[in-house]
């Protein structure tokens, strides 16, 4: 990866990925707002303010907005999350300026017409109520609630219907106003690229907004409250549980050995989890580990779908793999096996311009710097059996643990039997 970045007068920094061979460009506007950033009463707003950017401009409709990228055969979307919100289209690289000019427009110049944003506001209500159908995704959100009891890190990036409802054009001038300035933005380029082009042409569009420093968010100390168990009855078919580990923020070296132990432990179909809940026991169709990392803290959630029958036994199974691998070191082979898949998958990740454009940007926006891809593989190449064990012992403690369970068998009155089996794990 031909890798450059720059920084231009106000703030505003460019970043490009040059791919020899390529016909192609993905582009994308990060700004480094998301959920974190919101009060309860804001709740929602930047996922919101994604959604309208793409109702229309001073100059462009929203209509406009889709036929000036996909006219040329382009694709254009856009993504929140708790940290990061980013806006990118991939174009043939003979438009790549047409698009840079749509999503500059975008950033710049949004209509935000009351109309527009009422009838948005449904749309996401909507989306909000489709989720709460889903026990998978419902799940999830109960465990983020309390793993952050009380705090940003633990609010849905969609908001809630009431407090989406009480958000009109100024509230939301104001605070797209205060994130969407040049010190909070980064453009990401990969494919057929110049860089000193892109930077020529990112001055020439955002170059005369004034310099402003980063906003910042609140932190998640020792002190942010966490609720132990979440259980919720409901009529469905599965019993759907998700437990989370609180663990460290993402510029932690460990996070490499993170990445191999979480292999190990339930990313893939050879992992442990996989093998004993499903494999042996059939006890679940999907179960997986997977990991989420923030600038100052993180998780490592294990997530299945129960045979309702048998949710307690399913919960006694994944807490004696936990302590397996808490208390005895993995074989040399299951390391290599481990470190192969994630090297490979780096690699294959990296041949489109869409996943460069998100690599390079993610970076340096979250790290502060670009961090290259042969970089990470020697970092995953020195993790050692001793570091997975030492991890381990570290991520998988009760007190740092919170379970979350939509069930049609168990009920508040099973709390005491789970967290029984929870304690498990610090012996």
């Amino acid at each position: 990866m031909n890798v450059k970045i720059s920084t231009i007068d106000n703030g505003v920094r460019v970043v490009t990925a040059a791919m020899p061979g390529i016909e192609s460009v993905t582009q994308g506007i990060w700004v480094g707002v998301g959920s974190r950033y919101e009060s309860s009463r804001h709740a929602g707003i930047s996922h919101f303010i994604e959604h309208l950017l793409f109702k229309g401009t001073g100059k462009r409709s929203a209509r406009e907005i889709a036929m000036a990228v996909e006219g040329g055969g382009g694709y254009l979307n856009a993504f929140t999350s708790e940290e990061l919100t980013c806006y990118y289209a991939r174009v043939t690289s003979d438009n790549i300026w047409k698009g840079l000019d749509v999503l500059t427009d975008m950033y710049n110049d949004p209509k935000l017409d009351p109309v527009e944003i009422k009838k948005e506001c449904g749309v996401i209500v909507e989306e909000i109520m489709m989720y709460r159908d889903q026990p998978q995704h419902m799940v999830m959100e109960n465990l983020m609630s309390a793993l952050w009891k009380g705090h940003p890190a633990g609010m849905p990036v969609s908001g809630t219907p009431e407090s989406l409802s009480v958000m009109g054009r100024e509230m939301i001038l104001a605070y797209k106003s205060s994130f969407y300035v040049p010190a909070n933005t980064l453009l990401s380029f990969a494919g057929k690229v110049d860089h000193d082009e892109c930077v020529k042409m990112v001055k020439g569009l955002l170059g005369s907004a004034k310099k402003t420093v980063r906003p910042k968010f609140k932190a998640v100390t020792k002190a942010t409250g966490q609720t132990a168990m979440v259980i919720k009855q409901s009529d469905i078919e599965q019993s759907h549980m998700a437990m989370g580990f609180r663990i460290f923020g993402r510029k932690d070296k460990r996070r490499y050995a993170l990445k191999v132990l979480n292999v190990m432990l339930g990313e893939n179909m050879s992992s442990r989890l996989f093998q004993m809940i499903r494999e042996k026991h059939g006890l679940a169709y999907a179960i997986s580990s997977n990991v989420q990392m923030f600038d100052d803290t993180g998780i490592v959630i294990i997530s299945a779908g129960l045979d309702k029958t048998r949710t307690v036994k399913a919960l006694e199974l994944i807490v004696e793999e936990l302590r397996k691998i808490s208390a005895k070191s993995v074989g040399a082979q299951e390391l290599r096996r481990a470190k192969d898949y994630v090297i490979g998958q780096i690699k294959l990740g990296l041949e489109s311009t869409t996943n460069q454009m998100m690599w390079v940007g993610e970076c340096v926006m979250s790290q502060g710097r670009y961090i290259s891809p042969e970089e990470v593989v020697l970092e995953i190449e020195k993790v050692s059996v001793e570091d997975i064990l030492k991890l381990a012992n570290y991520i998988f403690n009760p007190s740092t643990c919170s379970v979350s369970v939509i069930s049609p068998t168990v009920t508040e009155k099973d709390a005491p039997a789970l967290s029984a089996i929870l304690e498990r794990l610090s012996k």
